[in-house]
């Protein structure tokens, strides 16, 4: 007779059905057992400073991997600390599987430690939860966890394990240990609209292809290329969609900023968007004409005709309806639109694009992306957050890999905070590359102690501050609506993060002219360490982006 504990199950069901090798969280009386299961098994974990950082490196462990990442909370406070990173993964549709401990099942209503009503708070922000009462059923709950997380919409699930079921011992054979199942559900769109949507198409003189968030999840890279290489229609990339085809594509307007977007759209007959929400970045449909055409394909039902009736709307996984549509696709060339197009971003960044070659004091925010992307090239997965540093990141780096640039604070939630986890999963999840996290001085205030946890763990990300001394977009958001004069809870002042870094047993480095900016990356790389470069950059510089962030709050 084999005996083991309900900590151990959790370990064996996730290395050996689900496969699962690195998982993130903190430690915790209640999860004791689990944690030693993931000993037990050989699952590499990585205990961080807050909670609410674990469950960003699982939510990015996601995007970078394409499977559910996992995290590990204890009860109370550990769990209220991941309720953002939840929440900001349930906004973004990210496979998440939440573990999290409990008070005992015998202590309930008697005031025990860390008692409160975990499950009622995590209800609105997961797919799925439940509490698992009985040692036996663990794997069986962990098994629908996973499957839950990645069928159809995906999304987190949350899953709470009480002391008194992990720290029992059982005869192994009493545990059901369900195999991992592969089977897939696609959804098939009526052949009608599918009929509609390529009529559209063929007919268009100047479509454009919007992708988002559920291109990415449904890793379509090669159904996504045959149908824009056949159909010649240019691209714009978005989210988590970024990098399913390069930006250096010929057809993809990666370079156009939101600006470009926006105008692109404004432009454009028809529109083809492909798992993307129509939120309000895009004014929730309100920016496409009314005359312009709009098929829509996504995973969710209920997204088709949502914030905008689509003209032909396509029920599925991008995937799949992209193979379905494109052989009723005539083979195009849209060289003049795009070239229209990519004219028209060019005329409109024209500003940008002579700022990135030209050497400022103090240092503009478009000229230090423009020189870390020129060291660094397109070989490299970046990362952004903050307001305006998202914006300057998203416009001016340029990566040819699968979800290589990414703005974190972009999302629904507008979470800061969340670069550093994300910069340490893509870390993780791809050893072999450089990893370039831009931040916002203020997002840097959130997560900064990780950099104890990145030195703890040897993760060597490059973290480059954009310091302007303040949270940027609120101050000039401020300046637009209540005056110069009345500025409030918006200015930070400079403060030193490469010596907190330092401090902490990473390198830092504090930089304030142009021409030590490349040289303090190479020091940054060379040294192997995590590394902060503190860059100070001029206060008054805002984006496009706050003017529509402004406009957002101030409609009447």
């Amino acid at each position: 007779m084999t005996m083991i504990n309900g900590g151990h199950l959790v370990g064996k069901y996730l290395k050996e059905v689900e496969n699962v090798q690195i998982v993130f969280g903190i430690s915790g009386g209640h999860i004791e057992s689990i944690l030693d299961g993931f000993t037990e098994y050989g699952i590499r974990t990585i205990d961080v400073r807050h909670e609410q950082a674990a469950a960003m490196m699982a939510h990015a462990w996601s995007v970078y991997t394409g499977r559910p990442g996992v995290c590990f909370v204890t009860a109370g406070p550990g769990f209220t600390n991941a309720l953002t990173g939840i929440a900001n993964a349930f906004l973004d549709n990210a496979p998440l599987v939440v573990l999290c401990g409990r008070h005992p099942l015998r202590d309930d209503l008697k005031g025990a430690l860390q008692e409160i009503n975990q499950i009622d708070m995590v209800k609105p922000v997961v797919k799925w939860v439940a509490t698992c009462y009985d040692i036996k059923r663990i794997p069986e709950y962990l098994s629908i966890a996973f499957r839950q997380a990645v069928a159809g919409r995906p999304g987190p699930v949350f899953l709470e394990l009480p002391p008194d079921i992990l720290n029992v011992r059982i005869d192994a054979s009493q545990a059901l240990m369900p195999a991992r199942r592969t089977r897939k559900y696609t959804v098939h769109p009526d052949d009608a609209e599918l009929a509609a949507a390529a009529k559209i198409i063929n007919a268009a003189k100047k479509p454009l292809f919007l992708g988002g968030s559920g291109v990415g999840f449904s890793a379509c890279r090669d159904c996504l290329r045959e149908f824009i290489e056949t159909s010649g229609i240019p691209f714009y990339l978005l989210n988590y969609g970024r990098g399913e085809l390069p930006d250096n594509h010929p057809l993809s307007l990666a370079g156009a900023g939101s600006v470009g977007l926006m105008t692109g759209i404004q432009q454009s007959d028809v529109i083809i968007a492909a798992g993307l929400r129509f939120n309000w970045i895009l004014q929730s449909g309100a920016v496409i004409p009314p005359a312009t055409k709009v098929v829509r394909i996504d995973i969710d039902p209920h997204e088709i005709d949502r914030n905008r009736m689509a003209d032909a709307g396509l029920a599925g996984d991008a995937a799949s309806v992209l193979a379905q549509l494109t052989p009723l696709i005539q083979k195009r060339n849209h060289g003049e639109w795009v070239d229209t197009l990519q004219s028209a971003a060019r005329s409109l960044l024209d500003f940008e694009i002579r700022t990135r070659q030209t050497v400022s004091d103090p240092i503009h925010p478009i000229r230090l992306v423009s020189q870390i992307a020129r060291h660094i090239g397109d070989d490299a997965l970046y990362v952004a957050d903050g307001g305006d540093t998202v914006y300057f990141g998203l416009t001016g780096f340029i990566s040819r890999h699968r979800a290589g640039v990414i703005g974190t604070a972009s999302g629904l939630l507008g979470c800061l905070g969340t670069g550093i986890p994300f910069a340490m999963a893509a870390k993780l999840a791809r050893p072999d590359m450089k990893v370039l996290l831009l931040n916002g001085d203020g997002s840097m205030g959130f997560n900064g102690m990780e950099f104890d946890t990145m030195v703890r763990h040897n993760i060597p990300v490059v973290c480059v501050v954009n310091n302007d001394c303040a949270w940027g977009m609120i101050k000039h958001s401020q300046e637009l609506s209540i005056g110069k004069e009345r500025l409030q809870c918006c200015e930070l002042g400079l403060r030193h993060y490469e010596r907190v870094v330092a401090g902490l047993g990473g390198y830092g480095e504090l930089v304030t002219r142009d021409e030590d900016i490349i040289p303090a990356l190479e020091r940054a790389f060379a040294s192997g360490k995590p590394a902060c470069i503190n860059v100070i950059t001029d206060p008054t510089v805002t984006s496009p982006a706050t003017p529509l962030f402004y406009q957002s709050l101030n409609m009447e």
